[in-house]
């Protein structure tokens, strides 16, 4: 930092920095001792004790800090309370409630809620600078936070725009010393930005370089905008020499462009994972389409509609869970198990619903693909309908703690868990039904069913029962790749019809009718490449997701006309069906 910035924020700097290296945590009756300081210390008392309240990292303070802000601390017998909402009685008289500054409670005289007259308290207001230092407190309180992820969150506000010059400091302390590397490096960046406000007065000197440099080196996506603005300006810089200018306009623009190549590489990182992600909800949906419509010659347009029967299943789980958590049946913790609970539901809700249209619809249009696309897609309008009835147009699903938030790999690529967790269902679900068609009884008489239904028949396979057994199968399937899909995107009525069933039929087809290795190829090849088409960006034109999906659907029947029969071709008798 220059000197003139240096002078300026020096008192600040050098009280947070000693006030932390002493300790992060301090027991309730120290803060309580911190906090009263504020009511009856000199100025320099009371911005020490902000600072030692801010040094403990206690997360109540971040309201106690709103309150001294707003003007809603009071002085009542000596004590420090904290005043509610105001009233007024008939006569005009103001009224207030207090409560405990720390824990909220309401405080207690003669055995009942405190509710005192304004006139006789003393009101507790901050100064201009304990002001100042307040409205960055709830960020500086979390550098001191036993967890992690409020240190994160801290440790980033405070390098952001206009920075807190008072977290210096400590952002270069915890950048040395705190245990967890992303916040190490989120410290050690928010420094830095921190510094390269601070050299703005002189774009000159050596600190002003250095900082740059650094920023470059460690690739800090925040800083890029910063450089790019610093750019921008230097033709308005009339100060500057010609030498001086053109080493500035070298540095910014090397940076810039070290920073842009790394945020590509993260981009595409994104994109990978994102296509994997979906690509997995499309293989769980071709997965059942591949049973039903490259085995059995149903083409099945209510597909999608199972799909959507299984993450409205998943919502009314977690209504089911909420209604129990609030009656006491179930504690508030437990509501995260709700998501464990609703896999079967979905899969048993679709599951069902299939096998009702199987028995009323579809065992009558086997081996007749146009009657039963236009027979299914009539069923799926009627799906549609009655969930709209039900629930309208939108629902809102909350995801389990724990599929919030990810892990970062390397610096920037962060892989969600809920993502992580949809391709570990989608690898379970194919090995589950791997097992099944190749492993199993049941297994064994739906391959034989349907390469020769007649044989099978002859050989005293019930046909009709595996007909309904595999409809319902495959129905359920789509309802497992609802219930993931809750986890990432919008649940909505026509969900299905709308984004999924024409690329679950491009997944079987490109694939292979019938090959559950071409679903598994061709769903994840599709979903990253509808991933990486996307952002593309051809001047100020993007692709965006229809001119993805158009892009796909010409690359696709493409591909058919060299590989009619699609990645794997089938075999046997399949191939003369």
């Amino acid at each position: 930092m220059t000197r003139l910035r240096l002078r300026s924020y020096l008192s600040a700097v050098t009280l947070i920095a000693l006030i932390w290296a002493g300790s992060s945590s301090a027991d309730d009756a120290s803060i309580r001792g911190h906090m009263h300081v504020l009511a009856n210390g000199n100025a320099d008392a009371r911005y020490a004790a902000a600072g030692a309240l801010v040094s403990t990292g206690d997360a109540r303070l971040e309201s106690f800090f709103e309150s001294y802000l707003t003007d809603s601390l009071y002085l009542w017998n000596d004590v420090l309370l904290v005043g509610g909402d105001i009233t007024e009685d008939d006569d005009l008289n103001e009224w207030v409630p207090l409560f405990d500054p720390l824990t909220r409670t309401p405080y207690l005289h003669g055995g009942e809620a405190a509710l005192i007259m304004i006139d006789d308290l003393e009101e507790i207001s901050p100064s201009r600078k304990e002001r100042s230092f307040m409205l960055n407190s709830k960020h500086l309180l979390r550098l001191s936070s036993s967890s992690e992820h409020m240190r994160l969150s801290g440790a980033k506000k405070c390098g952001n725009l206009p920075g807190i010059p008072e977290a210096y400091e400590q952002l270069q302390l915890m950048g040395e010393t705190d245990p967890v590397e992303i916040v190490r490096r989120t410290a050690q960046e928010s420094a830095r930005l921190i510094s390269f406000q601070a050299s703005l007065d002189d774009l000159t000197s050596e600190a002003h370089m250095l900082v740059v440099q650094d920023l470059a080196a460690t690739k800090s996506i925040r800083g890029l905008s910063r450089i790019e603005a610093q750019l921008q300006s230097l033709p308005e810089l009339r100060d500057l020499d010609v030498e001086t200018r053109d080493r500035l306009e070298h540095l910014y623009a090397s940076s810039i462009e070290t920073i842009k190549g790394h945020i590509s590489f993260v981009e595409r990182c994104a994109s990978v994972f994102q296509g994997l992600s979906l690509g997995s909800v499309l293989v769980l949906m071709a997965l059942g389409l591949a049973i039903t419509f490259g085995l059995m010659g149903v083409i099945n347009m209510a597909h999608g509609e199972f799909m959507m029967l299984g993450a409205y299943a998943t919502y009314e789980v977690q209504c089911l869970f909420n209604w129990l958590i609030e009656r006491g049946v179930l504690s508030q913790s437990a509501f995260d198990w709700y998501y464990v609970a609703a896999l079967p539901v979905a899969f048993l809700a679709a599951g069902m619903i299939g096998l009702i249209v199987e028995v009323s619809v579809i065992r009558f249009l086997y081996r007749k693909p146009l009657e039963s696309l236009l027979a299914t897609w009539g069923v799926g309008l009627v799906l549609i309908q009655l969930v709209r009835l039900r629930y309208g147009d939108n629902i809102g699903v909350t995801a389990p703690m724990w599929a919030r938030g990810g892990i970062e790999i390397i610096q920037d690529v962060v892989l969600p868990y809920s993502r992580c967790f949809i391709i570990a269902l989608c690898a379970v679900s194919m090995s589950l039904v791997y097992i099944l068609m190749g492993k199993t009884r049941i297994g064994l008489r739906m391959r034989a069913t349907m390469q020769n239904r007649d044989m099978a028949k002859g050989l005293g396979v019930n046909t009709q029962r595996v007909d309904r057994f595999t409809f319902a199968f495959g129905s359920g399937l789509a309802g497992i790749a609802g219930y993931a899909w809750t986890l990432i995107g919008g649940v909505t009525p026509d969900m299905g019809q709308k984004n999924f069933i024409i690329d679950s039929f491009l997944v079987v087809v490109t694939g292979g009718v019938g090959e559950l290795a071409g679903v598994i190829f061709s769903g994840i090849g599709i979903g990253i490449l509808t991933k990486f088409v996307e952002p593309l960006q051809f001047g100020d034109f993007t692709m965006g997701a229809i001119w993805a999906k158009v892009t796909l659907l010409v690359v696709i029947a493409i591909f058919i006309q060299f590989k009619p029969a699609g990645l794997f071709a089938p075999k046997g008798r399949l191939a003369d069906v």
